[in-house]
């Protein structure tokens, strides 16, 4: 593992026993930039442990020599030049998560040396409002476009949308609520789908996200309905949330952005 290490764990935050924030830095090199809502590479072999509440490998299990990377999102600020922060869920039977799950402050890991993506905020015209949309850990890239630059361009609107099953998987949800409350033109608005679930009765929205679009409930958040015309939305996570959101969106006259075709719709697939 000495050959391939590069970096270290700076901290460990259990947001849940299946979600976990993970602060990176490297070791004896510097940082590179990189543009809000690109991802990095993180890696272990597979001589390392997995956790024991994840699955058994099967058929095979990873050669331990072999060194097992994995591309994640990066949630920290651009501008944050002392470590790399990653918000991770763990996959019980993934290859990777199930052994990352296992590291602890100091522990050693590999990072790659450079970032890439394409699910960049400065595809979006300045002037015009921003909705980042996600599910799970998809809100990772939004945290680190918001801890950027978003909050820097006042002339904008900015709504976040995340969902998840229970509210206790709503992670970064005290910062989010923090500048809800601090910025006229910032919103946050969680939803949750098993909210006959909570401990403490659920007061916020719930159900699916496409649904509650279409019945105008962030409209009403926002105060206003989002057209093609004024707002891009960003969607990351779940393929059933995007795939939902792309055709109601595509109902109201929004398009998805490709290398051709300019359009109001960001996509970022998680699987």
């Amino acid at each position: 593992m000495a050959k391939e290490a590069n970096a270290t764990v700076l901290q460990r935050v259990d947001v849940t026993p299946e979600l976990m924030i993970l602060r990176i830095v490297p070791d004896g090199w510097t940082l590179p930039e990189f543009t809000p809502g690109q991802f990095g590479v993180l890696g272990l072999p597979g001589s390392h442990p997995r956790h024991e509440i994840a699955d058994p490998e099967d058929p095979l299990p990873v050669p331990s020599g072999r060194l097992i990377r994995r591309a994640y999102s990066v949630a920290s600020s651009s501008q944050e030049r002392q470590y790399v922060e990653f918000y991770i869920s763990l996959v019980r039977s993934g290859a990777l998560t199930p052994r990352l799950w296992t590291l602890q402050t100091g522990d050693h890991l590999w990072m790659g040396p450079k970032f890439s993506g394409m699910f960049t905020i400065d595809r979006v015209p300045a002037g015009l409002d921003v909705l980042l949309v996600a599910t799970g850990t998809g809100l990772a890239p939004y945290m680190s476009m918001i801890r950027s630059e978003l909050l820097n361009h006042r002339e904008r609107r900015i709504g976040v949308i995340h969902g998840a099953r229970h509210s206790w998987d709503l992670g970064y949800r005290s910062e989010l609520t923090t500048l809800d409350r601090l910025f006229p033109g910032f919103h946050y608005m969680p939803i949750i789908s098993e909210p006959d679930q909570e401990p403490v009765p659920w007061g916020g929205m719930t159900g699916f996200i496409n649904e509650r679009w279409e019945e105008g409930a962030f409209a009403e958040i926002l105060g206003h309905r989002p057209t093609p015309e004024d707002t891009h939305v960003f969607l990351c996570g779940n393929p059933m949330m995007i795939e939902g959101m792309i055709e109601v969106l595509g109902r109201e006259g929004f398009v998805e952005h490709t290398k051709t075709t300019p359009g109001q719709i960001h996509l970022e697939r998680y699987w």
